[in-house]
């Protein structure tokens, strides 16, 4: 992209669950994680995406897994979004007057840039 500008990209739960269960999708994060780690785009992800991924794994494969897993989230090439109160009231906001998760609700568009694309399981939105 020009003028030093990079493609900006939002990783929900599902999306992270597709990449380590190498479900549809897997690849295209996959992908994403590898644009990032060279710096051609930029990763978001909500902290609220972080406990979800935690409490999923450990209902459905235990501790050492769901541990697993946050360690290897940590480490990734992306920017983790943390909430403040102002943050609050948006995400608030958004998540009454559109169809979108609670987590991608802590993420928004409007804070990072004009064009961010939201990658889901199984949508990608470009905002």
């Amino acid at each position: 992209m020009p003028n030093g500008e990079h493609d900006r990209y939002v990783l929900d739960s599902s999306a992270f669950l597709a990449f380590f269960e190498d479900e549809e999708g897997a690849r295209t994060i996959q992908g994403l994680l590898e644009r990032a780690k060279t710096g051609e785009s930029i990763l978001f992800a909500s902290f609220v995406s972080f406990t979800e991924i935690f409490y999923v794994t450990l209902q459905e494969q235990g501790e050492k897994e769901a541990k697993r897993r946050i360690h290897l989230m940590n480490k990734l090439s992306m920017r983790r979004v943390e909430s403040f109160p102002e943050l609050g009231t948006v995400a608030g906001r958004l998540k009454a007057l559109y169809r979108i998760s609670f987590a991608d609700a802590w993420l928004q568009p409007r804070r990072f840039s004009t064009t961010l694309f939201w990658y889901t399981k199984t949508l990608t939105l470009s905002c």
